[in-house]
């Protein structure tokens, strides 16, 4: 939806639990020689500058990556999403935050590529200054990711990281990803697809893992959910929480995130309703 800046809900919960599996993942795929790609089909400006407007606005950041910026307790597996934070805040402070392709671009390699596709023209423009010195390694489409998927798939180098976090601004966009999915997984059955998904009460929210799970059977998968406040606290407006479905996640990813979810839902929780769950299949 055009309507849609991410700068609203910039460094906020859903991106801390996002970025760190990401990183995480990105890591995890670098530990081989061969090269990766990394694609992501809602890139959305690339970086964020946390005091202009849209991010004021809501300042949702500060009750995210805020809360985490200058803890001393911060788990050893928290450290290199922290890191790649920490390089667009060389002053210590935290002025900026990183989108997912800047937090990408912190891991890739020479060898490795960056395929970012954005609809949004302002953010788009943005994207394009965030990358404007990178052009060797980074491709840059103005145009719907979803659509556009499929010929990405499968890469020369058949390693890539998917990443597909749409607004869901319109109930179409579940069924768009689920679609998309299924002939992504069709394609190249061997990559890593990562999932966002905000935590409403919209029933084609809550059902958007399962139907994942269903109709997709990926052989290797693991959904993890934060959640941070009481779902419907009059106060407060937009997700209470957010999940991410990983298929062919990681090896070694869930007893992570078994050993850090407890932290960081004391970190990130609001009131006595934070938690966690993890769930997976992998063989």
């Amino acid at each position: 939806m055009l309507s849609y800046r991410h700068a609203f809900n910039v460094g906020n919960h859903a991106d801390v639990l996002k970025h760190f599996l990401l990183v995480e993942t990105l890591r995890y795929y670098s530990r081989k020689d061969k090269p990766w790609w990394y694609i992501d089909t809602h890139a959305g400006a690339g970086c964020y500058v946390l005091s202009e407007e849209l991010a004021e606005k809501t300042g949702e950041f500060r009750n995210g990556i805020g809360r985490l910026w200058e803890r001393e307790d911060v788990p050893e597996a928290l450290q290199p999403y922290l890191h790649a934070v920490r390089q667009f805040n060389p002053h210590h402070g935290l002025s900026f935050y990183p989108g997912s392709p800047a937090i990408a671009m912190t891991l890739a390699r020479a060898e490795d590529r960056l395929r970012l596709f954005e609809l949004h023209p302002t953010d788009f423009e943005f994207l394009e200054q965030t990358f404007s010195r990178d052009a060797h390694q980074v491709v840059l489409r103005h145009a719907d990711g979803l659509a556009n998927l499929r010929g990405q798939l499968p890469p020369p180098t058949r390693r890539a990281v998917v990443l597909i976090d749409p607004p869901y601004a319109a109930k179409q966009e579940y069924r768009d990803v689920v679609r998309v999915l299924a002939d992504a997984q069709r394609r190249f059955p061997n990559g890593t697809y990562l999932v966002g998904y905000p935590l409403i009460a919209k029933p084609e929210a809550r059902a958007l893992p399962e139907r994942l799970r269903k109709e997709l059977e990926p052989e290797s998968w693991l959904d993890v959910r934060l959640v941070v406040r009481e779902p419907g606290r009059r106060e407060t407006v937009g997700a209470f929480g957010s999940g991410l479905f990983i298929i062919n996640p990681p090896w070694g990813l869930s007893d992570m995130l078994e050993e850090v979810m407890p932290w960081l839902t004391q970190a990130l929780g609001e009131d006595d309703a934070a938690g966690f769950d993890v769930e997976h299949h992998i063989p």
